[in-house]
């Protein structure tokens, strides 16, 4: 087997990749780097053939707007980062308190009533509210009277059909309307109390986190109730 000795005249002359000097810019080219290679064009350029003014303007022209751009990138990303955060400072304040939004479920805390808002795009002739256990078991059901166009107001106390209190809990809600004789189902929106707010990421926003129901987005949130 045959051994390769190293000259002493080759020492030094090898890279240490130890002692590589890290880029900083991940390989992106700086405003600097353009100059110089602006400078290197202009001295190897061919004299009989001179870069024309408006092409070097041109590459300076270019060069500046995606330098300007990049600037208004990273400036848009921290405008957008503090919107973010004062976002979510405002919807803290809204722990404790009820949002309204569309949900086929209505939380009964014990506490408080439990209400909601009906919206008929055309007066009705009935409309019934009816109240059921997670399994489907009718807990009670009541008129809303004189249901016309527009928000429609209900309340629950937590009663069964023969005025028992019901334990705190999620409950499922229907809605049925008659118009002309038929009957329809109708969207219901509940007002919920709110535990908690996440600030979710990937720029999915804001969420409220509703007792019962799990979480929310804000944009969803119809209303605010103080109760």
């Amino acid at each position: 087997m045959s051994t390769i000795n190293k000259s002493p005249a080759l020492d030094g002359m090898y890279w240490d990749n130890g002692n590589k000097v890290p880029d900083k810019n991940n390989g992106a080219l700086t405003q600097s780097d353009f100059f110089a290679l602006l400078t290197q064009q202009l001295a190897f350029q061919d004299p009989t053939k001179p870069v024309e003014n408006d092409q070097m303007i041109a590459q300076m022209t270019n060069f500046t707007m995606a330098d300007g751009i990049g600037q208004l990138n990273e400036s848009f990303k921290g405008f957008a980062d503090s919107m973010t955060s004062n976002q979510a400072l405002q919807a803290s304040s809204l722990v404790g308190r009820s949002v309204l939004t569309q949900s086929d479920q209505i939380v009964f805390t014990g506490e408080t009533l439990s209400r909601g808002h009906i919206n008929l795009d055309r007066a009705a002739d009935s409309m019934r509210v009816s109240i059921e256990k997670p399994n489907g078991e009718l807990v009670t059901n009541f008129n809303v009277a004189s249901p016309a166009l527009g928000k429609n107001e209900f309340v629950w106390d937590g009663t069964d059909a023969n005025g028992e209190p019901m334990p705190p809990g999620v409950y499922k809600i229907k809605v049925e309307a008659s118009f002309n004789g038929k009957n329809e189902s109708i969207p219901v929106h509940v007002f919920t109390p709110v535990s908690s707010v996440s600030l979710a990421g990937n720029g999915k926003g804001i969420t409220l986190n509703l007792i019962g129901l799990g979480a929310v987005k804000l944009t969803d949130v119809l209303e605010v109730s103080y109760g």
